[in-house]
């Protein structure tokens, strides 16, 4: 059973203020910020580095606690500027370890508060925290649940990065307060150790904020999240593709999900805009791509749908000459939708020919689907189904838990 431990709204310092925040800037830009509070030229480069440290190495949310910042300066960075969390309106623990949070933001502009779910994944030896990048989706991929709720508008920088230090707070994954400024911190033991933007959203249509948020998750001064753990996922907006390996540098996977354009017109309908041919094209050109750094195709697995031999043995073709890693997902069922997941014996029998191929092709173990937190099934008003989708839901799963047993 899931442990819904929302109760009364949480706030950890919850983002609620008009203030300019610090979080999400890059360095230049935080500099600029603090020269116009009037710290002196010949500072900026110091205190841009303890705030650096503090922010993203300690992950403190509470200028009080910058220990070796003055407190006259302390005093202006508070009423200036924000370094608060997200509220927390739902925190959800499912039975195989997955947490999902549902997060609340603040308006922007004359806008109103928005919310968004991320979600953290446990696995032996490492950690995976699955990132948005904006609040709904545009693209409408009919077998996604994300997809079923209308785009509000992009995350930005900060709150891209909010969701990874929240993140980090609630797991106890920053160093402890009573640690000496200055002391070594150590890298290993990290819950945290891989994120994955393949949350709401298509990251590529928010392609500044999200390249600004990734850029700081890797500094090497603060997250400092290895490039090769990290991994962004489009559907395929084939213009930005390139610029993704050349500015920002991570590793990339396409949702495919089809191997015939009339298919995947219907499954992924960017395909229209931008076809497989293109997109494959697209791929191949990655800056970066070799043996080393392949390119992971993700590949629900549709019963009746995309899930014959005749589809893996087009897929295989499709992807020739392609350093590539093929994720099969069995589909996460959803209230409302129409389709079903594949048989596991099709699924095995799906994976076996792309593996004699050639090509690795794990199948990814539903994680976190009692609290809707497996993928394709993110939506942010997803606590308030109401009880007879919740009741359906349930039944829909017990049915499903007793086809794979």
């Amino acid at each position: 059973m899931a442990i819904d431990r929302s109760g009364s709204p949480m706030t950890a310092g919850a983002i609620g203020s008009e203030k300019p925040c610090l979080i999400g800037a890059t360095r230049e830009e935080m500099g600029e910020m603090l020269r116009s509070i009037g710290v002196a030229d010949r500072q900026i480069r110091m205190r841009v580095s303890q705030l650096w440290n503090w922010l993203y190495v300690r992950g403190v949310s509470d200028f009080d606690h910058m220990t070796n910042v003055a407190k006259e300066l302390r005093e202006k960075l508070k009423a200036n500027f924000s370094i608060a969390r997200p509220e927390i309106v739902q925190e959800q623990v499912s039975n195989d370890g997955t947490r999902k949070w549902l997060l609340r933001f603040p308006p922007r502009g004359a806008g109103r508060p928005v919310e968004v779910e991320c979600v953290y994944i446990p696995e032996e030896g490492r950690g995976t925290l699955c990132i948005s990048s904006q609040v709904g989706c545009t693209l409408t991929c009919t077998f996604c649940h994300t997809g079923t709720q209308k785009l509000v508008r992009n995350l930005t920088a900060e709150e891209i990065l909010s969701q990874l230090l929240l993140a980090r707070d609630r797991l106890g994954d920053f160093p402890d307060r009573d640690v000496p400024v200055g002391a070594m911190i150590p890298a290993e033991g990290r819950k945290i150790t891989n994120i994955v933007m393949m949350g709401m959203g298509e990251p590529l249509y928010n392609f500044d904020n999200v390249k600004k948020a990734l850029l700081i998750a890797s500094d090497g001064d603060g997250l400092s999240l290895s490039k090769r753990r990290i991994t962004l996922s489009t559907s395929g907006v084939v213009p930005e593709i390139f610029r993704t390996g050349e500015e920002i540098g991570v590793m990339l996977a396409i949702s495919l999900h089809a191997v015939r354009d009339e298919l995947r017109d219907m499954l992924v309908p960017i395909n229209k805009k931008y076809p497989l041919k293109e997109l494959l094209d697209a791929c191949r050109a990655y800056p970066g791509l070799s043996n080393a750094r392949r390119i992971t195709f993700e590949y629900v697995m549709l019963k009746d749908v995309n899930d014959s031999l005749d589809d893996a043995k087009l897929l295989v073709q499709l992807l020739k000459g392609i350093p590539a890693k093929i994720n099969l997902i069995p589909f996460n069922p959803w209230p409302g939708t129409n389709y079903q997941c594949s048989d596991w014996a099709t699924i095995e029998r799906f994976a076996d020919f792309i593996n004699q191929a050639g090509y690795a092709s794990p199948i990814r173990t539903p994680r976190g689907r009692d609290i809707l937190a497996a993928c394709g099934q993110l939506k942010s008003e997803s606590e308030r189904m109401r009880k007879t989708e919740r009741l359906a839901y349930e039944a829909m799963m017990i049915v499903g838990h007793g086809e794979d047993d």
